[in-house]
């Protein structure tokens, strides 16, 4: 393994672990904000932090102006409808109705979901056995997380399934960042761009929804937690996810989300006191082996092209 693939799988694996913190710190927030305040607020710190990282930035090389092209335009418009209001916005409105640990469980489904809708918009990502057993071991883990048997399950259950809703927006939007032309913009680039687009398609949420912000609501833990949210887990691990999609490919990093269940488990239990059940540790180890088994590769293959079969997924 070369060094840039080294540093990418290393990238991958530390934005996963900021990105399964964020699930406690939106909890955190809701007691201040609505889903859309934070959504709005998160993402226009990170378009702005971008805008900064771009000026001053001497990373990463500058490749010139580049030429309006409305293919590549619609994709960064379809990647912030999809990656960041219908992703984000399900998840934040998720939060609202069940526990944090039971969405950051929920949500590493997203891999299989990407697996299963590729094929469809994808070519050369056809559906495989182990994608289908995966999906139904996932399945069956999900079940276990949502049906827990507790007290809550009528108050969560909303929850638990506006956050499956939303791994359908990210397995949109991963397959939207294969199609974008990477050689023609720089990563902070385009990231900057889905922001862009993704603010814009917020704003009637906004204007229709609970939007009514206070200088109250801004206490330094707030302030804190949105800075963390709008420059590390949205400006930051935005750019770094995208560097690593672009090195590794959409299944290859996709396969980090795996850990998303592990690290949100533990930060809820830490920071919100949530409780860990036997149910919820089964149904997350059985996601863990879904996935697990949906990203391997068939035993018995032949390799007559071995070459060519691993450098398709670069």
């Amino acid at each position: 393994m070369d060094t840039r693939r080294t540093l990418a799988h290393g990238v991958a694996l530390a934005t996963i672990v900021v990105w399964g913190t964020t699930f406690i710190a939106t909890k955190l927030l809701l007691t201040a904000f609505s889903p859309i305040e934070i959504l709005v607020i998160r993402f226009t710190m990170g378009y702005l932090g971008l805008v900064v990282y771009e000026r001053f930035s001497i990373v990463g090389g500058h490749r010139g102006p580049v030429r309006w092209d409305t293919r590549q335009e619609l994709l960064f418009a379809g990647a912030g409808l999809t990656g960041v209001v219908m992703y984000y916005l399900l998840e934040n409105h998720a939060l609202t109705l069940t526990f944090a640990s039971n969405v950051g469980i929920l949500v590493s489904i997203a891999p299989l979901t990407t697996a299963l809708l590729a094929p469809f918009f994808l070519k050369e990502e056809p559906v495989k056995v182990n994608i289908v057993v995966g999906f139904v071991i996932a399945s069956a883990g999900v079940a276990l997380v949502m049906f827990n048997g507790t007290v809550e399950l009528h108050l969560s259950l909303a929850g638990d399934l506006l956050a499956l809703a939303s791994t359908i927006g990210w397995a949109i939007y991963s397959i939207i960042l294969k199609k974008i032309n990477t050689e023609r913009y720089r990563v902070s680039t385009y990231t900057k761009k889905i922001f862009l687009y993704g603010i814009i398609f917020m704003l009637p949420f906004a204007a229709t929804g609970d939007f009514s912000l206070t200088r109250a609501d801004f206490t330094l833990r707030n302030l804190g937690l949105l800075l963390f949210l709008g420059l590390g887990a949205s400006a930051a691990c935005f750019v770094s996810w995208n560097h690593a999609v672009h090195v590794l490919g959409v299944f290859r990093t996709s396969a980090y989300i795996y850990l998303t269940p592990l690290v949100s488990l533990c930060t809820a239990s830490l920071v919100l006191g949530e409780s860990i059940t036997p149910m919820a540790i089964g149904g997350c180890l059985l996601i863990l082996a879904g996935l697990y088994l949906s990203e391997r590769r068939p035993l018995f293959v032949r390799k007559a092209k071995p070459a060519i079969a691993e450098s398709s997924n670069l």
